[in-house]
Order: C-alpha cells, then structure tokens, then sequence
C-alpha cells in the first residue's frame, strides 16, 4: 500500500529531465559536481516576471471546472515550479528524479538535501524530498518538508496534496477533509481532491461527525 501512494505522488511531481546526458547512477557527491554557469533556464517570459506568471496560471486554475483544462494549466504551474534560477540545483533535481524513479533513495536523499543546502528557498526542493520521505516510510520527516514547502509556496497544491493523502492514511479524517478543500480552493478542477472530498464526507456523516 505503501509504495502504491509513493507511486501516486511521485507521479504528481513533474520531474525535469537529467541533463547533459548523465545519469543518476553517475551524480557525483557535491564536493565533485562539474562546475555549470548558474543561467537562469526559464523562457525569456518567465524570466521577466516568474511570480507574474505564476499568479496569472493560479487565476487561470481557479476558473477552470475541466479536468483535463485544469490539468493543462496545473502542467503549466508545475513547469515554473521544477525550474531554479540556478543549473547547477537544476542539475542535481534530474539526477534526482531519475534515482526516484529507480528507488535509488539514498542517493536521492543526499541529493535534494544538497539542493535545499545550496537553495533553501526553493520550494521545489523541499517538496520532492517530501515525496522521498513519504516513499522511504518517513512520514514525520515528510511532512515537516511538506509544511517548509508550503511555507514558502502557500498555492503548492502538489504538497497540499501529499498531506491530504497522509492525513487520509493517518487520520484524523477532519483534518484530510480540511486539506483536501483547500486542494480544491486552489485547484477545483483536480479530481483525486474531488473524489477524496467526497469520500471523506460520507465516512464522518457515516461516523455521526
């Protein structure tokens, strides 16, 4: 069950590509990363105004009532998200990601915690070792990343997310409610919230709550 919900969320995350070619099976320990120019990788659009951009998809998202309309713009959100200022972080995100998908979660881990050493206000960063965490069995450290990324992106309904189907393995169902509604606030269109909103209503009406 455990690694059904890893697969669930590691699906939610969009990871970015491995650069340059190399693998995770070849990521070096930080002490020995290559030396990349820190260019910003976002188009010339985003780089004028990321949080600009940001704001104007949120707006979109909330409007939309289609799943898959709202998934193109969520899509559009998680792509501003995936993408630091810095190549060397964005580097390191691939490798990653790429070691995730492999369950490789060691490697993982000393990764991201690289990354959020170099970026610590990147909340992509904090999100996707949420993920790892969530994967590993460590739900306490999971969400104590969960809470760091959603401090520094409040609108993160991918982190959101993650905590609503937590709270759904480990109660109480009160608080998953409450976190899956404000999945909803932000992003209505997203069907695993509205099946989850449902679900849950009809669990504490059934438990007299």
């Amino acid at each position: 069950m455990r690694l059904s919900l890893f697969a669930l969320l590691l699906n939610m995350v969009v990871a970015l590509p491995v650069f340059a070619g190399q693998s995770a099976a070849e990521a070096p320990p930080l002490r020995e990363f290559p030396k990349v120019d820190d260019q910003n990788p976002l188009s010339p659009k985003e780089q004028q105004s990321p949080v600009g951009a940001l704001d104007d998809l949120f707006a979109q998202l909330h409007t939309q009532t289609d799943d898959v309309a709202g998934r193109r713009v969520a899509q559009q959100i998680w792509a501003i998200w995936n993408k630091s200022a810095s190549a060397t972080t964005n580097l390191m995100m691939g490798w990653a990601g790429e070691a995730m998908a492999q369950d490789r979660f060691a490697l993982a881990e000393d990764l991201l915690t690289q990354v959020i050493v170099l970026e610590p206000g990147y909340a992509e960063g904090w999100n996707r070792r949420a993920t790892l965490y969530f994967g590993m069995g460590d739900i306490g450290a999971s969400v104590s990343d969960i809470e760091r990324t959603l401090q520094l992106e409040p609108r993160h309904f991918g982190a959101l997310s993650g905590l609503g189907i937590i709270l759904e393995k480990t109660g109480p169902d009160h608080k998953a409610l409450e976190i899956w509604n404000k999945v909803l606030s932000i992003y209505p269109a997203n069907a695993q919230a509205q099946r989850s909103v449902i679900e849950l209503e009809e669990k504490l009406a059934g438990q007299g709550t």
